[in-house]
């Protein structure tokens, strides 16, 4: 949501099945930017083989006990004896990765898939890694372990690589990232996360109704999913569907009562459907749990003013401007609210603020002369008026207010000019000034003989 909340997308790419290399598989997630090291047992598949070195047994009984600064000299050893050991390579890049030795564990890693190509496990781990180095290399071993069988947990393996590959590709082939994602729900159609991160890839792309869907099945797959809601939430605003917007944050904030953004992103969506005071309540109750959040209480302040609450509007903006008194839609805003409340002393000073800040901001000149018109300051009502043409189209208005300045100012022969334009253009829409043109037309305009 732009200057709201944006897409959750929870990306738990999978990090390295780590694990002993008494196959003992170990699967962690992390987000893509974020590499942990957390790691979950999920299975043992064989037991210790008899015919192992000893060390490598010892090894992988402290990585059991997460012992790690004890199996690193063991590990040590054995590849010092069997430089082509591949599974103590890959236990010794589970154990650096445990002490966040990141370098040293991609190079075990190395070792362990240079000695034996095909293992599924060795590669994954070896691309993640690479992955969270921001080397682009990652996708050669992660697209090697798509076509590999896991040891253990088959299909949620393959789904975890077919799903940590796409994270690495949504930046530079978005398209196979997409597919890469579909096989990742293919084979694990239950886990929401594909859905979840293929949903703002596709958002990225202007493919919504596909987004949409991702988010439906991933909400159908875990009705209370956050991330799904938020989803269909901005796609929702994005399409102007209000009503379905309006409902997926009502279900979310359910959800999360105290989720900031989910109050503004909802208060928002009431004002534009014009529900004033239930969207100054959601925009209040989101500033109570986010104060000072510039974005929501300039849409407040605007609220305010457009629901004739004027002294809060008022205060808003002084507030805001107190730190941004350089921002020239906050001048505006202010000097709106003047005008709305005919303090137009205090409205004039602001459009100058405004133009001198934002020099074709043209519908500013166009408040500026209504101000300085009501000040009596027709020479200032008149130059507004005309910077107001250079930017914007002429409307039968402008034409009145100029007329009538060049008339206060004496200057008929300017005036009775802007009168007939006025009348000729003015169609009946605004019967008290075209009555008010012709009289005093009749009045300034010389009499003919």
């Amino acid at each position: 949501m732009a200057g709201t909340r944006k897409t959750l997308a929870l990306r738990r790419a999978a990090l390295p099945l780590l694990g002993a290399f008494t196959f003992c598989i170990f699967i962690a997630a992390l987000s893509p930017a974020q590499n942990t090291g957390k790691t979950i047992r999920h299975h043992k598949v064989t037991e210790p083989n008899p015919d192992f070195p000893p060390e490598l047994v010892q090894a992988e009984a402290s990585i059991e006990k997460k012992d790690y600064s004890a199996a690193e000299p063991l590990l040590q050893k054995v590849i010092a004896a069997h430089p082509d050991n591949y599974q103590a390579w890959f236990d010794l890049g589970f154990v650096y990765h445990a002490l966040e030795k990141m370098d040293d564990s991609i190079a075990a890693y190395r070792k362990s898939v240079a000695a034996k190509p095909d293992v599924f496990e060795s590669n994954l781990n070896l691309g993640l890694s690479l992955a969270a180095a921001h080397q682009p290399e990652a996708e050669i071993y992660l697209r090697a372990a798509t076509q590999l069988k896991p040891t253990a947990h088959v299909e949620q393996g393959r789904a975890r690589a077919w799903l940590s590959l796409a994270h690495v590709l949504e930046a530079t082939k978005p398209e196979e990232a997409i597919a890469a994602y579909h096989q990742a729900e293919l084979l694990e159609p239950a886990d929401v996360e594909s859905h979840l991160s293929a949903g703002p890839l596709l958002e990225k792309q202007n493919r919504f109704a596909d987004a949409e869907q991702e988010y439906k099945q991933a909400l159908g797959l875990d009705p209370k999913s956050s991330d799904a809601l938020t989803g269909l939430a901005n796609i929702y605003m994005r399409g102007r569907r209000f009503p379905e917007a309006e409902d997926a944050l009502h279900k979310l904030l359910a959800l999360h009562p105290d989720d900031a953004p989910a109050h503004m992103q909802l208060g928002r969506i009431l004002a534009a459907a014009g529900k004033n005071d239930d969207a100054m309540a959601e925009m209040q109750a989101g500033l109570k749990l986010a104060p000072g959040d510039a974005g929501l209480e300039r849409d407040l302040a605007d609220l305010y003013a457009n629901a004739g609450k004027f002294d809060q509007a008022q205060a808003l903006y002084q507030s805001l401007l107190l730190a941004r008194g350089n921002d020239a839609d906050l001048h505006a805003g202010l000097g709106q609210v003047f005008l709305k409340q005919r303090k137009f002393p205090e409205a004039e000073k602001e459009f100058l603020a405004v133009v001198k800040l934002k020099p074709d901001f043209g519908a500013a000149y166009g408040d500026l002369a209504v101000a300085a018109q009501e000040n009596k300051d027709y020479e200032l009502a008149i130059r507004a008026a005309d910077a107001r043409a250079k930017f914007l189209p002429e409307i039968p208005m402008s034409f009145f207010m100029r007329a009538s300045a060049y008339d206060h100012l004496r200057d008929y022969k300017n005036a009775a000019t802007n009168y007939h334009r006025f009348l000729e253009v003015a169609g009946g829409k605004f019967p008290d000034q075209e009555w008010q043109a012709r009289h005093r037309l009749i009045a300034i305009e010389p009499k003919k003989k």
